[in-house]
């Protein structure tokens, strides 16, 4: 059973006012998410990414297709107990602190005062909500109101969790603190779908990632499914001297020395490094380390929603 699955899920919303319109928010997206994946759904702003949370969570209804979350239509009222979900901007009461907030999701989750109490110190520790889980929310920057929305999402133990934008307004640090703990809940078996534009946080944490573009689905699988390109090989190399070195330098991108006889090599994409490493041997050097320069998760995404947009610009105009 697939934790999620979409099938030719589409929305048009009606735009204008004296001739409306149909504007496309999503169109036939068909998408599966395994129970334990950690799914980040990529796109530029105002491709479709907060539409389809919405429609999985029935704030809004299809125009056509269909959504199941762990074998049921969304919206049905058992699934709804075993799913979280945060939105990219989350409104709280904000004469409420932490610690009341959260004990308030816990009691709407049928949680006893001493469970509401025992989950609110858990889950405001996870984040990294310290003393200030004491103090009003009205107080709180928007990376402590995140944090504090990530715990809410997590209070009634939730199998999915739906998460928008969740690493919107944390620094660094918050972004690093989060990554762990979304690691961390991939690492209990929950399943994780959330949205991003911040790719190299999903480049980090996903097992699978899908690219929306102007509504539609341009492209999904495993990172090392995706085809990204090697563009290059860094090899370490010790024991050469520095004559051999000038002769590498022709065949390198760059040939850098960081210590004596020690140094990095920058090889292109098209030359073999296993030539370069025969001859190297060859001449007495010792190998330390060849690391491929693989095309990032940003490259690709640039790559795919730039070639989308082309094909559709083409598409327009021809007819």
């Amino acid at each position: 059973m697939h934790a999620v699955r979409l099938r030719e899920l589409t929305k048009y919303f009606r735009v204008g006012f004296w001739r409306p319109r149909a504007r496309r928010a999503i169109h036939r997206v068909t998408l599966d998410v395994a129970q334990g994946e950690v799914l980040g759904y990529l796109g530029p702003n105002g491709s479709g990414k907060t539409t389809t949370l919405k429609l999985l969570m029935q704030l809004l209804f299809p125009t056509s297709g269909s959504a199941e979350i762990l074998g049921r239509p969304a919206g049905d009222i058992d699934v709804r107990r075993r799913v979280a979900f945060l939105p990219e901007h989350p409104h709280f009461y904000d004469n409420l602190t932490a610690e009341e907030l959260l004990r308030y999701f816990a009691g709407l989750c049928g949680c006893d005062r001493h469970e509401a109490n025992r989950r609110t110190s858990t889950l405001l520790d996870r984040v990294g909500i310290g003393n200030e889980r004491r103090l009003h929310l009205r107080k709180y920057s928007k990376g402590m109101l995140q944090r504090v929305g990530i715990a809410q999402a997590l209070v009634n133990d939730p199998e999915v969790v739906f998460l928008d934008e969740p690493m919107s307004g944390l620094d660094p640090l918050g972004r690093r603190d989060i990554r762990q703990l979304l690691l961390s809940l991939r690492g209990e078996g929950r399943t994780l779908f959330f949205s991003s534009h911040i790719l190299s946080d999903a480049e980090a944490i996903c097992s699978r990632v899908a690219i929306l573009s102007e509504g539609r689905l341009i492209a999904s699988g495993k990172l090392s499914e995706l085809g990204l390109r090697v563009q290059g090989w860094e090899l370490v190399v010790t024991g050469i001297t520095a004559s051999r070195a000038k002769t590498l330098a022709s065949e390198a991108n760059s040939v850098t020395r960081v210590a004596d006889g020690r140094y990095v090599i920058e090889l292109p994409a098209h030359r073999p490094p296993e030539q370069v490493i025969t001859a190297l041997v060859g001449s007495g050097a010792q190998i330390q380390s060849l690391n491929p320069h693989h095309e990032t998760l940003e490259e690709f995404f640039v790559e795919q929603v730039t070639r989308q947009r082309e094909e559709d610009e083409r598409q327009r105009v021809s007819a």
